[in-house]
């Protein structure tokens, strides 16, 4: 019988420097959402990739935030040192040339593990002098022994195949736990449908509009030639709603149409999606309403 090999590889660093970007990239395909602001993926989300004897589960967690005293990052701090601890691989992401202190004390946690570390610099398109970065490289790996430390743009795929083949070379000898038949769980589709939802919130309205926003399906409804959704965004304040909804409800009118683009998009199949928005003071600081809406929960895609 032939060997095969799998492996849980995690992705961590400080928000914003492309860890769902990285994910996306290898799997070819959408299962985190990606956006310009910082802090927009809460849950962690398994990707999967078999390539012949070689699978590949990669987990892509919250930014951490290694000072913050606010509820939900003690929540989302929680999640990622959980899954760094339960990893075979680490991919431990950095942007361009920068290696600040937020990086630094996400290394400094990293250094009591005894996984494999694959150093990542992100976002090298970036970069306008590339002669900056043999030195940068030389920097980093005096700051700890790493397996490797490569230099990838997520944006436009340039060492994404490198990137996977080192991945797959250092995971260990395990049968794969997932087989060819594994499909989204209702519960995992919920999520997936909220994220996608929550991307066109932040990207319609940028910095109008803080990270005060959760979205909850409350149902989904397979019909014969229509797949029936509806959702409800979660907000802090009354003024939040309305920026949300906009004059004569365009603003949501423009969500939910992107949104529900995306997800014909991902099921392949017409898509009817009713939207709501509500105000819950305070919910982020709320940790059972937090836990009681999955947030720092596992979730699979394939």
């Amino acid at each position: 019988m032939s060997k095969k090999y799998c492996g849980y590889v995690s992705i961590i660093g400080k928000p914003n420097v492309g860890k769902s970007s990285i994910i996306n990239s290898i799997l070819k395909k959408k299962i985190s959402i990606t956006s310009r602001k910082s802090q927009t993926t809460r849950n962690n989300i398994l990707g999967i990739k078999t390539v012949e004897d070689k699978q590949m589960i990669f987990i892509d967690t919250p930014g951490m935030h290694i000072k913050s005293e606010k509820t939900m990052n003690k929540i989302l701090n929680r999640s990622a040192q959980s899954i760094i601890d339960d990893s075979d691989i680490i991919l431990f992401v950095i942007q361009r040339l920068s290696f600040d202190k937020n990086d630094e004390l996400i290394l400094e946690k990293l250094q009591e593990s005894n996984q494999k570390i694959i150093c990542i610099v992100n976002k090298i398109d970036q970069v306008d002098d590339k002669n900056k970065l043999l030195p940068f490289i030389n920097e980093i790996s005096l700051k700890k022994e790493f397996l490797e430390i490569m230099l990838i743009s997520a944006k436009t795929n340039n060492g994404i195949d490198d990137l996977v083949s080192v991945i797959k070379n250092n995971l260990p000898e395990n049968s794969h736990i997932y087989n060819d038949d594994f499909e989204l769980e209702e519960n995992n589709k919920k999520f997936v449908y909220s994220e996608l939802i929550r991307e066109k919130i932040i990207r319609k309205l940028g910095d109008e509009l803080p990270h005060d926003t959760f979205v909850e399906i409350d149902k989904i409804d397979d019909k014969d030639d229509i797949t029936e959704v509806h959702a409800t965004i979660f907000v802090n304040r009354k003024s939040q709603k309305q920026i949300v909804i906009g004059t004569k409800g365009e603003v949501l009118k423009d969500i939910g149409k992107q949104a529900r683009i995306e997800i014909e998009q991902q099921i392949s199949r017409k898509v009817f999606l009713k939207t709501w928005v509500k105000v819950k003071k305070n919910w982020n600081t709320d940790s059972s309403f937090i836990h009681s809406l999955g947030v720092g929960s596992n979730y699979e895609s394939k």
